[in-house]
């Protein structure tokens, strides 16, 4: 018989069981008190399967064991992203208000421990939660499973909408090698006319033409060049009347020094 069993047990191991709450309950009769006790389970497989059972029993082991076989019965399975959520949500049942939100690599499981025995099983890593109303083990067990069932990624909204999931992020759609060659055979002409614009440069060649002309220097130039001031200045000095004087008297006294 035990050679049976051994499959199923195997089966078995592949899912985290968590115990979140045992209570003990107690009814009156007419020979006295009947006590019975009732179990709060947790099983998942730590990727994104899990589930919650109850079982009740007179004996704790056993009570474990009809709420575990409650919880593989009630499994789902849930949208992750990453270690994370794909998106904040709120999830209510009851009296129970439970808030989820997602975290960055490395933030670890901020929850309580009815909320934490949940998120673990489904192998969340990273999320932040708060308890807004009731703090009873079932309520909040209870609404934090609702809230997980509620998550979508970007998958699933876009199969629902009929777009793909870049429209959904906002992202632009890869395009395709042909496509992007067309594209930049496009742009290549009205490159080559801006290079030839700016190759041209009709305000520099005119800048050019006006540099090399340069009408002002050219009469600076002629002004120079005639210098009628220093024309008259030489005409003056070659005509030297006073030295011609000086020569006349030297002359005539040549004579008279050659008489004595």
């Amino acid at each position: 018989m035990a050679r049976f069993d051994a499959p199923r047990r195997e089966q078995d191991s592949e899912f985290k069981e968590k115990v979140v709450a045992i209570n003990r309950v107690a009814k009156t009769v007419k020979g006295g008190r009947i006590f019975k006790f009732a179990a709060l389970v947790v099983v998942g497989d730590g990727a994104g399967t899990v589930g919650i059972g109850m079982g009740k029993a007179g004996e704790v082991p056993e009570a474990i064991r009809k709420g575990i076989e409650d919880a593989k019965k009630n499994m789902v399975k849930i949208s992750l992203k990453g270690s994370t959520i794909p998106h904040e949500v709120l999830g209510c049942y009851g009296a129970g208000r439970v808030l989820l939100k997602p975290a960055a690599p490395g933030t670890g499981v901020i929850a309580g421990g009815s909320a934490r025995a949940v998120l673990e099983a489904a192998g969340i890593k990273d999320i932040r939660t708060k308890a807004l109303r009731s703090t009873n083990p079932g309520n909040v067990i209870k609404a934090t499973m609702q809230g997980l069932r509620s998550l979508r990624d970007a998958n699933q909204i876009a199969a629902v909408r009929g777009k793909t999931v870049q429209e959904i992020l906002g992202r632009k759609s890869p395009e395709k090698p042909a496509e992007q060659a067309e594209q930049k055979a496009a742009e290549k002409p009205v490159e080559k006319k801006a290079v030839e614009k700016v190759s041209e440069k009709p305000v520099e060649k005119k800048a050019a033409e006006k540099v090399s002309e340069k009408p002002v220097e050219k009469k600076a130039a002629e002004k120079v060049s005639e210098k009628p001031v220093e024309k008259k200045a030489a005409e003056k000095v070659s005509e030297k009347p006073v030295e011609k004087k000086a020569s006349k008297k030297a002359a005539e006294k040549a004579p008279e020094t050659a008489a004595e």
